[in-house]
């Protein structure tokens, strides 16, 4: 995705946003059409396209097969601005995440039941299953990392999680450009980094859990400030 597409579906996002927020559609109300939206804006319905997917992530739309898009109840309290599609935002919810998912693979591999630590072996094992026919991941990343928030039998690590779902697994658009097409070392790193939290939880060792998921974290992080100083450049 180029920077000017991606300035103009962010954007785009934000008017819409702003509207929703705003009262002026109310929850329920279905938006314009996506040719309507074009035609609005002045711009591509590519770019109409990223913009409703970003407010899908934020909960703020629903799309209804044959229907539309309708607008959903704004929802309130913290990370309500989270901006999956900006790299900043990724960065600063890694730092955060490392602090509470570190030691939510630790409590995992220490309170997990059986039936735990199948659900995270499954969702490791449908997530590769991905990998290795090319498809999306997205989804199945952010299941594994709720199997082990969940395993902690701590329901707050969970909880953490699905209220910051828009932007933990980051979209791949900023590194490919396509939206479910991520770099092939990503995939690479995490295969490895997966299987190494995995062994280490169903080994009930909290220190190679811990240490395992700070590693791939910070693998993440350190990925995403590279993309992020990339993106830098091309503006010297």
């Amino acid at each position: 995705m180029t920077k000017t597409r991606e300035r103009l579906s962010t954007k785009v996002a934000n008017a819409l946003r702003d509207e929703i927020v705003g009262g002026r559609v109310k929850p329920g109300e279905r938006l314009p059409s996506e040719s309507r939206l074009t035609e609005i804006h002045g711009v591509s319905r590519t770019v109409v396209r990223e913009a409703i997917a970003t407010l899908s992530f934020e909960g703020l739309v629903e799309a209804r097969k044959g229907a539309g898009i309708f607008a959903q109840e704004a929802r309130g309290g913290p990370f309500v601005n989270l901006d999956a599609g900006r790299v900043s935002s990724i960065i600063e919810l890694l730092e955060l995440r490392i602090a509470v998912e570190v030691e939510s693979a630790a409590f995992a591999a220490l309170r997990r039941s059986p039936v735990q630590e199948e659900r995270i072996a499954d969702a490791h094992r449908a997530l590769i299953d991905c990998l290795d026919a090319g498809q999306p991941t997205r989804d199945l990343d952010f299941a594994f990392h709720l199997a082990i928030a969940e395993a902690t039998n701590n329901p707050r690590f969970a909880e953490f999680l699905s209220l910051i779902r828009i932007g933990i697994i980051p979209r791949g658009k900023l590194q490919t450009g396509q939206d479910d097409v991520r770099p092939k070392d990503y995939n690479i790193h995490l295969r490895d980094e997966h299987e190494a939290i995995c062994r280490a939880i169903f080994a009930s060792d909290e220190t190679a859990a811990r240490e395992a998921m700070r590693a791939h974290l910070r693998g993440s992080l350190s990925r995403y400030r590279a993309l992020l100083h990339e993106s830098s450049n091309t503006y010297n």
